[in-house]
């Protein structure tokens, strides 16, 4: 099933009882009632089409066109979601796990097996957590000087960056296969079995979880921070990059806060109106996909227009297209 901002917020949990993570992570607490997916996201200040991207990609397994769900994602917001999952893993899923290993089986120095066996558990679990810092410090901080303007190294690019964080992802996929094979084969027989069957329960959920969470990295996220890194590097080559004291000079309407809708605006109304995708206006206009959504986003604030339609009447009224110029 493939959601749109219409569709009802508890839907997605009856639907998928995964996407109760990603409803989590965005920061959009419980008791929505029947407020659709947009109302939700606005009361809880996410931006709808990075959520609706996130939610679509894993509730298809990821089979959907990344290219198109990139059109639709702000970087900063699902770099805060992917923030958020990392402190998810960190703070509460591996701690946790830990915990119901411990009361399964008597994991002193005594017990051998059952020693070993959780010493192995917190080298996986450092394993996550060093992987995940890597992020933190290398990916996120590279990506936070795009969102300003900046490019992070004239010599570096993101695919140098993520190409060794591809190569963790992998790593963190054997590790955790090792952890089952050993948990199912090893663990003493005098433990506590249905504690020992919930911890490893927790775990594969776990190990899903984490597995759709780093190929949203390698592919969504990874898409759209490509988009925005070319946009960025193409305004540095034509002058247009950071200024001297170090701020960015690139931000021009993309980044608009006042009430007019900026001439930039209306042209991404013109091309809407003649039905154009993100990614075709982002072409016509030489700017990113990214850059189109935070226009359309601009336009929505002022306009309180959100549909196709309703700015079809708005730029015909407003002089900005002739009727025979749109697409019925």
């Amino acid at each position: 099933m493939h959601f749109t901002e219409s569709a009802h917020m508890s839907d997605l949990i009856h639907d998928d009882y995964r996407l109760l993570q990603v409803i989590s992570r965005f920061g959009v607490s419980l008791g929505f009632g029947d407020k659709s997916i947009r109302e939700a996201c606005t009361a809880s200040g996410v931006d709808t089409g990075t959520f609706l991207a996130v939610v679509n990609f894993i509730q298809s397994e990821g089979r959907l066109p990344v290219e198109e769900l990139a059109e639709e994602v702000s970087v900063a917001e699902l770099m805060r979601y992917l923030q958020r999952s990392h402190s998810y893993f960190i703070d509460f899923r591996l701690p946790s796990i830990r915990r119901k290993l411990i009361e399964a089986v008597d994991c002193s120095a005594k017990n051998q097996i059952a020693f070993l066996i959780l010493k192995f558990y917190d080298e996986y679990a450092s394993e996550v957590q060093r992987h995940m810092d890597y992020e933190n410090t290398h990916i996120h901080t590279y990506v936070e000087q795009l969102l300003e303007g900046k490019v992070p190294g004239r010599h570096a690019s993101y695919s140098e960056l993520a190409h060794q964080h591809h190569d963790n992802h992998s790593s963190l996929s054997k590790s955790s296969h090792e952890l089952k094979s050993i948990i199912i084969k090893y663990y003493p027989s005098d433990s506590d079995t249905q504690r020992l069957y919930d911890a490893l329960m927790d775990i594969y959920i776990m190990e899903e979880d984490l597995f759709s969470h780093c190929h949203l990295e390698d592919t969504l996220f990874a898409e759209a921070v490509r988009s925005l890194e070319n946009e960025v590097r193409c305004k540095v080559r034509q002058g247009d990059g950071a200024s001297a004291d170090g701020q960015a000079a690139g931000r021009s309407d993309a980044t608009d806060t006042s009430g007019e809708l900026s001439d930039r605006e209306k042209e991404v109304i013109c091309h809407v109106v003649r039905g154009l995708s993100n990614k075709e206006i982002a072409e016509k206009m030489f700017i990113s996909a990214n850059t189109v959504m935070t226009h359309r986003r601009n336009i929505a604030r002022k306009t309180q227009i959100h549909s196709p339609a309703g700015l079809t009447i708005f730029a015909i009224v407003n002089g900005l297209i002739n009727l025979d110029e749109v697409k019925l």
